[in-house]
């Protein structure tokens, strides 16, 4: 049995709903969801949009990164997630991100490190999101990032320091 870290968010729709769905059909259909976060949350990165509201999820799950992979992008288009849409959206906007009612990351698989066309885990962009520490910290504070070396927490901290360093405006 392989850990696999998760992050679900969204923010459009009924988001609450939309988590508290997706956390049932991960638990049904990737694996046993052993801890969850509460919700958190933040103002959308990389774009303007709506908020988003956050959750982790550490799942023990049998299935390959790959056929995770494959289970959360199904439960993501159940759960009203259109990425042609998105695709539209973006093209239109310049934006890289959009709105959209649940996204569903593979932040971890155990301690693996991935890189393949489909895949690459650990998550590249954790240690610069906050809206994905933030709930991670909360679960597994001392989680180890497998090519960093820091745990969840340091990242985290790291982040903060970084930000506040920041000239205001930047």
């Amino acid at each position: 049995m392989a850990r696999v870290v998760l992050l679900a968010g969204g923010n459009t729709g009924d988001v609450k709903r939309t988590l508290q769905s997706a956390q049932q059909l991960v638990n049904d259909r990737v694996g046993a969801v052993l801890r969850c976060s509460h919700r958190y949350e933040s103002e959308p990165w990389g774009f303007s949009g709506a908020r988003f509201s956050n959750q982790a999820l550490e799942v023990s799950t049998d299935l390959a990164p790959e056929e995770v992979l494959d289970a959360v992008q199904r439960i993501e288009c159940e759960l009203g997630r259109n990425r042609a849409a998105e695709t539209l959206e973006k093209a239109r906007t310049g934006a890289a991100y959009v709105s959209r009612p649940i996204d569903i990351d593979i932040l971890f698989y155990d301690d693996a490190v991935i890189r393949s066309e489909r895949l690459t885990v650990p998550h590249p962009r954790l240690a610069e999101r906050e809206f994905a520490l933030v709930p991670l910290c909360e679960i597994m504070r001392g989680r180890r990032h497998p090519v960093s070396g820091l745990t969840v927490a340091q990242m985290l901290d790291a982040l903060r320091a970084q930000s506040s360093e920041q000239p205001c405006g930047k």
